[in-house]
């Protein structure tokens, strides 16, 4: 049994009761060295194999599936985040299936759910944007010619890019080339949940500036895990409407409408 267990966002408190559970009772664990905490080793039994996944490829990692099943062991792969998004992991899913192998999946705390938290804002406003849309810029991984940013930047809903860290000067120059204001409220979130996690708040044309900045300033160079959010709903001046659901003429299957006083 195959367990693909969501290790959220950094913070090992972060990790779902269940996740937990999971990695306790797990023969083996193979975890994405590159992004998760390690602190979540501490919880393995004794004896618990582990393998840290950012020095092996595909193969070796389904090679490790294989022999735990024939030899009865249970299996935890421990994402980053939610393994749902950028998680990698249907390819090993389908090989899962092709190969008669039971699994799972936990799902996690996603990083953009912790980016929110640091910048202690919320994605969605009434009046001003009801959809989040989560995506990357265009790297080494290409990606559908409808999903450019530029064209997602005609929504003007709130975005949050992942994996775009080495990328920040063509995502400003997209967002702008779609719609987006030079002065649409951003703010770019460095490792979010973790102890080091930094928030900088910038505008869309200046987000290049902050990301030469941030990394000048890090001795150690990480910016894998910074997250590019932008949209006017992060901004405290941006002017909203307050939620329907609370208003007390809002008429809901628990409340009625109130008696005026």
């Amino acid at each position: 049994m195959v367990h693909f267990v969501g290790a959220g966002p950094g913070d090992p408190e972060l990790i779902t009761v269940k996740g937990l559970k999971l990695i306790k009772e797990a023969d083996i664990v193979i975890y994405a060295g590159s992004l998760v905490n390690a602190e979540l080793l501490r919880a393995c039994k004794s004896d618990a194999e582990i393998y840290d996944s950012k020095d092996m490829n595909l193969q070796e990692v389904l090679k490790v599936f294989e022999e735990a099943e024939k030899s009865g062991k249970n299996v935890v792969r421990l994402h980053t985040g939610d393994p749902s998004l950028y998680g990698a992991i249907r390819e090993q899913m389908d090989w899962l299936k092709e190969n008669g192998i039971d699994y799972d999946i936990c799902p996690g705390v996603s990083s953009f759910s912790g980016a929110a938290a640091a910048i202690r804002k919320e994605y969605t406003l009434p009046g001003v944007t009801q959809t989040v849309i989560i995506t990357r810029a265009e790297g080494r991984t290409p990606v559908p010619e409808k999903e450019k940013l530029s064209a997602l930047a005609a929504h003007q809903s709130t975005m949050v890019i992942f994996l775009s860290a080495t990328l920040s000067e063509k995502v400003w120059k997209e967002l702008i080339a779609g719609g987006y204001p030079e002065d649409t409220p951003s703010a770019v979130v460095f490792r979010a949940t973790w102890p080091d996690e930094e928030v900088v708040w910038t505008t869309l044309d200046k987000i290049p500036e902050a990301f030469q900045r941030e990394e000048a300033r890090r001795a150690d160079g990480n910016m894998k895990q910074a997250l590019i959010i932008v949209g006017r709903a992060i901004d405290d001046k941006t002017v909203y409407e307050y939620s329907k659901l609370y208003d007390r003429e809002f008429v809901t299957c628990y409340r009625g409408k109130a008696s005026s006083d």
